[in-house]
């Protein structure tokens, strides 16, 4: 089979049409289903077949694709062996961040990385849900994206993943608040107060709905905000309260903000660093995800890359 046919349909599965996988190859969309074609005769099954005005794959199809990543990601395998003969790792790494972790994490994950000559960062700020995080792949060597502790892992047959850190959210209270002197607060507490969260779908707001669930007290939602900076100055001017992430909260003395941990409950996000299957074994992508692992271990005083929770 033809490695270009192979990658053609890879960027088919990844992208869900003719023309985002031509626009991703840089070609036309007659040219890719040229390819899928050859690629059907070649194999001699089925790979597509019709989905209202477009395709989809068929069983054989979505077979091939996993079997198409397999020896994909040994070509990348075979390569980043020839990287080892380097004295260090090179080349170009491609980041997407949401935007908290970029504020927590970007600052120094770029001074560690411009240590090696040769190795080049670009880093681009997306604000993603967890459902968006495979489509980024397709485009990003590593994509740093966050989801509901009681959410699964963003990992996938096809997607590899790194934990980075658990981070708690608290209640973020402007200073002259009536609880803000309290070390912990009850959730029926605030059961009359005015809440500040993000758009439905990102993963503050999945685990506030949670809450819901587990306490039956349902928070009056007045604005949705997905940039923390904005929530944060909202918050300190008395138009509500919020929850938000411990280690990139403004609780610095003249902030207005103050931070205090809900009693009883535990509320977190994971932060992880997804990519695809074999990626980390190109040295470039591997320096980089260390990179990332050292920063939140200086974060939050200990290293926490091994899938397993960070610090509560």
């Amino acid at each position: 089979m033809d490695i270009g046919r192979l990658r053609t349909l890879r960027e088919f599965a990844d992208r869900g049409s003719v023309t985002a996988a031509a626009k991703a190859l840089h070609c036309t969309p007659s040219a890719v289903s040229q390819q899928l074609r050859a690629l059907q005769s070649d194999v001699g099954l089925a790979l597509t077949e019709p989905a209202g005005r477009g395709l989809r794959l068929t069983d054989a199809g979505r077979a091939l694709v996993a079997r198409a990543d397999d020896v994909l990601a040994a070509l990348e395998r075979a390569e980043s062996e020839l990287d080892t003969y380097r004295s260090a790792p090179r080349g170009r790494v491609r980041v997407a961040i949401f935007q908290s972790a970029g504020l927590m994490l970007l600052p120094g994950l770029l001074h560690r990385t411009a240590e090696f000559d040769g190795l080049d960062v670009i880093v681009r700020d997306v604000d993603m849900t967890p459902p968006e995080v495979p489509g980024l792949v397709a485009d990003y060597d590593i994509v740093v994206a966050h989801r509901d502790e009681h959410a699964p892992s963003l990992g996938s047959d096809r997607l590899e993943t790194r934990h980075l850190l658990r981070e708690p959210l608290d209640v973020a209270l402007p200073a002259g608040h009536r609880l803000a002197k309290r070390r912990r607060i009850e959730l029926a507490e605030l059961a009359d107060e005015r809440w500040i969260s993000v758009n439905a779908g990102f993963p503050v707001d999945d685990i506030l709905q949670s809450l819901i669930i587990r306490t039956g007290v349902r928070p009056q939602v007045v604005q949705r905000i997905n940039d923390f900076r904005i929530t944060e100055r909202l918050v300190a001017a008395g138009h509500g309260i919020a929850l938000l992430p411990r280690y990139t909260m403004d609780t610095r003395r003249g902030s207005g903000l103050v931070c205090r941990p809900l009693a009883g409950i535990k509320a977190a996000r994971h932060v992880e660093a997804v990519y695809r299957l074999g990626a980390s074994s190109r040295p470039a992508v591997a320096k980089v995800l260390d990179a990332l692992a050292d920063e939140v271990g200086a974060l939050t005083g200990e290293r926490d890359s091994s899938g397993g929770p960070g610090r509560s």
